[in-house]
């Protein structure tokens, strides 16, 4: 019997992983797949769940905010990706597991505060780094990496968990890798400075192999996953929040 094509993709984006870990000298089972569903239907969500998939990425606040209303009996461990507007963070930083995105001080401020309104436990977060040093990209530059987080991992309600970057989509081959071994030195630098980091969130569809022989531990998939995306589905209204 033909497997649901989705299955079929799933299983392949975990087979390229694990074989990038084994080239690449990593251990087994040390990157993790973080699946973003991006105008996805909701019940790809749920049947990449029934196959055991935990970790999902979202961009839209409105989007995600009925999945997880659909979803809520379920343990998935839910991602916000991209930059955080300050007038989303209370619903931000109530609702979600991580956030891959932060890349100012007064974003992770509120996302500080607004967390421990009533959440008993911290919000992960990774900081988002303009390794490109694209102008039109959100992130912080590398050179004002290190004053950021180590404000930010002082702050209560949060705890910084790594870094995260999205290469410039011109950015291939060699390109790409000098990004990812930049955003790896980077990641050793702060850990070198007594930060307790252990996520590293690089690589995407097209690249994660790159990203894993530089050391990346979560790579973000969406199109290899679930197929190109449809149409816009996100309701009316909706305001977008990620680049």
């Amino acid at each position: 019997m033909a497997h649901n094509p989705l299955e079929t993709r799933w299983q392949a984006v975990q087979a390229r992983i694990r074989a990038a870990e084994a080239n690449s000298g990593r251990t087994a089972g040390s990157v993790r797949l973080l699946a973003v569903g991006k105008r996805q239907p909701l019940a790809s969500i749920e049947f990449l769940y029934q196959l055991g998939q935990r970790a999902f990425g979202e961009n839209y606040l409105q989007e995600a905010e009925a999945r997880m209303a659909a979803l809520a009996n379920r343990e998935i461990e839910w991602h916000f990706i991209g930059a955080v507007q300050t007038n989303k963070t209370r619903q931000i930083a109530r609702q979600f597991d991580w956030v891959q995105g932060v890349d100012r001080l007064r974003v992770a401020e509120r996302l500080s505060t607004q967390r421990g309104e009533e959440h008993p436990t911290p919000l992960n977060v990774c900081l988002q780094v303009n390794i490109s040093g694209e102008d039109s990209k959100a992130g912080v530059a590398p050179a004002a990496l290190p004053e950021l987080a180590l404000t930010v991992a002082a702050l209560p309600n949060l705890r910084l968990r790594g870094l995260m970057a999205i290469p410039a989509p011109a950015a291939r081959g060699e390109d790409a890798r000098a990004a990812f071994d930049a955003m790896a030195g980077l990641f050793s630098a702060l850990r070198s400075m007594g930060l307790e980091l252990d996520c590293l969130s690089m690589g995407m569809s097209a690249d994660l192999e790159s990203a894993i022989a530089a050391g990346s531990t979560m790579v973000r998939v969406g199109t290899d996953l679930f197929g190109p995306r449809p149409p816009t589905s996100v309701p009316h209204g909706t305001a977008k929040i990620a680049p």
